[in-house]
């Protein structure tokens, strides 16, 4: 039997969603996995409503688009909101940003808090890198995708001059996920 896992990261149009799928799905499939991806955002892009959906598994895939939810990283409370409830009960997981989004308490899958934002701007002072602080912390807790294959990713997709930073702020996302994992 295949083993499939659905992640959809979500928040606000210009918070880098989009490119936070492109780099999972490249992370995935630079570890030899399965992957299709898709996203969509609001007709006026910046600002409004905006999600990433990456699919994963260990055989071919028949259908590209996210069913439902094991995985959902709510960069704003508008995507948590909106996605939360579909998450898959039980087992699913949600991070959310500490700060950002409310969590409700009556959802039957386990939520953590990542102070994304917080760690962007007080320690990389670049609130810009909130996306790649959440792709560390996902790949640290769930294991989803390696390290490695997410450093790669980040050299095959961000332009140069961007390069630098997004491996620091993977790096501190990587530091936070250890952290709240405890």
């Amino acid at each position: 039997m295949r083993t499939m896992t659905q992640v959809q990261i979500s928040g606000f149009g210009g918070q880098g969603i989009v490119l936070a799928g492109v780099l999972l799905g490249q992370a995935g499939v630079l570890d030899g996995k399965f992957v299709t991806g898709s996203n969509s955002y609001g007709a006026q892009a910046r600002g409004s409503g905006c999600k990433a959906e990456v699919v994963f598994s260990d055989d071919s895939i028949d259908f590209p688009h996210l069913l439902v939810a094991d995985i959902l990283v709510a960069m704003s409370q508008e995507g948590y909101q909106r996605y939360a409830p579909e998450v898959r009960e039980t087992s699913g997981l949600i991070l959310y940003d500490k700060g950002q989004v409310n969590p409700k308490q009556d959802l039957k899958v386990q939520q953590i808090a990542i102070p994304a934002t917080e760690w962007a701007i007080k320690r990389l002072k670049a609130k810009q890198t909130v996306n790649i602080v959440f792709l560390g912390a996902l790949t640290e807790i769930t294991k989803l995708v390696s390290p490695q294959a997410m450093r790669q990713a980040i050299r095959l997709q961000v332009p140069e001059r961007f390069r630098k930073l997004n491996l620091k702020a993977l790096e501190k996302g990587i530091e936070v996920g250890r952290q709240v994992r405890g």
